[in-house]
């Protein structure tokens, strides 16, 4: 299997999820705008989003690919079954529970989590209702993760890639067809997002049927490799999520802020995830089954090969994606949002939110490559004090930038924290030799920097200021914007051809 290919496959459903995702806020922030009711919902959406990640894409994850890579391949067929009904099993009741108490506790998360919307009854009331609606979603998400593991762990990659586009169309729906039926409206996206949750879940039972995975419910907690899931999964829960640990603070220091400022932080956040999730999500998805392969097999040199192959990808990609954001902040926000109840003003408030942003995606990324160099090894005390410290270091740094950045500081403190979190993972994969960067790296980062110098020219001069984005109507806006990122990514790739960078010098095969 070509993990280049692997990769474009996996970032091409991604890319039809993002799409969708885009047309899903385009809607939203045509119908709701960036006020009370939006504030509310993004802050109840986040919440179930949290324990999602926390119980399923983040640490779950990450501590039950290596071992059941690991019963794979050195157990067969009938102990891997078991094992994945029971951890099935287990992983059912566990979120079950935590939804059961987030709904009865429900106005103390929301106290907790937005204390600023305690001040305004109506919002804090509309808030509570929102997060009672959308927290089954988690049980919905965690048992979908589970399931994508499975699959991937079977280079089954495609379906879990694809399936994010059911909540996205859902929530379209939601927002479109079955706002007006509700009061206030917006409650129909929390709606949205419960329906979303059992499409996705409904889609990965034929997949699992089909490759005789589908688990069964049988309870086992005294399984070793349960045991040994849940070992690892209790620290991993802040070293993988700590990045959504640090939105969730976020939220509590923007709801003392202006209103709309939660609104700007989603809408910043969402278009700094478009890459993110194109190729951080991707590139973790296919390199941990990889790297637990590896590592259980004893290739350390195919081991540090692969995570060579991840970071040059992912600066390949992402610099320019990064740099392409903090320019063409205006014309994107512009063109997306600037529509209905999202105003000009809307547009600036979000672009200095996402300009901050953009200088941690690199990092933000590099992150999905290096955490699983350890937690591939089963190695999780390390990356859980590296996410500790970078933990502290975001609030830090949200104190000393929020009084006079606002909102866009508690944006840089997460882009800036996101650096230091991949700082510290790069060097703890260094001292302990697990990775050894390959020959020509050097040369590698100063074509990229020609490259990189070549495009943010070309993108400045295309873009022409900011002021011509803020007025005019919609199609012209996004024609004369794709044909400027058109025109950006020519340039990017151009200069790399010429300076010798050929696509087959990054093709490589999963372990």
């Amino acid at each position: 299997m070509n993990l280049l290919k692997t990769l474009a496959t996996v970032s091409g459903m991604t890319l039809l999820s993002r799409i969708l995702g885009f047309v899903r806020d385009f809607v939203i922030a045509r119908a709701f705008g960036a006020g009370a009711g939006t504030d509310a919902f993004f802050v109840a959406f986040r919440l179930p989003n949290l324990l999602r990640r926390l119980f399923a894409e983040g640490a779950f994850s990450q501590a039950f690919v290596p071992i059941l890579a690991e019963y794979k391949n050195r157990r067969g067929e009938d102990e891997t079954k078991r094992l994945i009904d029971h951890v099935a099993s287990a992983l059912f009741l566990a979120v079950l529970a935590v939804t059961l108490i987030g709904m009865i506790a429900t106005p103390i998360i929301i106290y907790i989590s937005a204390p600023g919307f305690a001040t305004d009854p109506d919002k804090f009331a509309l808030t509570v209702q929102l997060t009672r609606i959308t927290f089954p979603y988690i049980i919905c998400m965690s048992l979908v993760a589970f399931a994508a593991g499975i699959l991937n762990t079977w280079s089954r990659f495609a379906l879990p890639a694809f399936t994010p586009v059911l909540l996205n169309v859902a929530m379209i729906v939601g927002a479109t067809v079955l706002a007006p039926y509700f009061n206030p409206p917006v409650v129909a996206l929390a709606w949205a997002v419960f329906l979303g949750g059992l499409l996705q879940l409904g889609l990965q039972v034929p997949a699992l049927t089909r490759i005789g995975m589908l688990p069964r419910f049988s309870l086992l907690l005294s399984d070793p490799g349960v045991r040994r899931i849940l070992r690892l999964m209790a620290p991993a829960v802040l070293g993988v999520s700590v990045s959504q640990i640090s939105l969730l603070i976020n939220t509590i220091f923007a709801s003392f802020l202006p209103s709309g400022s939660v609104s700007w932080l989603y809408y910043a956040d969402r278009l700094m995830e478009f890459p993110a999730g194109l190729l951080g999500a991707a590139l973790g998805t296919i390199l941990l089954p990889s790297l637990s392969k590896t590592h259980a097999n004893g290739q350390h040199e195919e081991f540090s090969a692969l995570l060579d192959w991840g970071l040059r990808l992912t600066l390949l990609l992402t610099l320019p994606a990064a740099l392409a954001l903090a320019i063409l902040a205006v014309p994107l926000l512009a063109t997306l949002f600037q529509h209905g109840a999202f105003s000009a003003a809307d547009v600036l408030q979000t672009r200095s939110a996402l300009v901050a942003y953009s200088i941690g995606l690199s990092g933000l990324i590099l992150v999905k490559v290096l955490a699983p160099g350890f937690y591939s090894r089963q190695d999780i005390r390390t990356p859980v004090k590296i996410a500790l410290m970078t933990l502290v270091l975001t609030q830090l740094m949200n104190f000393a930038f929020i009084g006079w950045l606002r909102h866009a500081g508690l944006a840089l403190s997460i882009g800036l924290a996101s650096c230091f979190n991949a700082a510290f993972l790069y060097r703890g994969l260094r001292s302990r030799g697990v990775y050894s960067p390959a020959p020509g790296w050097p040369v590698f980062l100063l074509k990229l920097a020609a490259a990189l110098t070549v495009m943010g020219l070309g993108l400045i001069w295309g873009a022409n200021g900011d002021a011509t984005w803020l007025e005019g109507a919609a199609v012209p806006k996004l024609a004369r914007l794709s044909a400027l990122v058109a025109g950006g990514g020519t340039l990017y790739l151009g200069t790399l051809w010429l300076l010798g960078f050929r696509l087959r010098e990054f093709k490589r095969r999963a372990a």
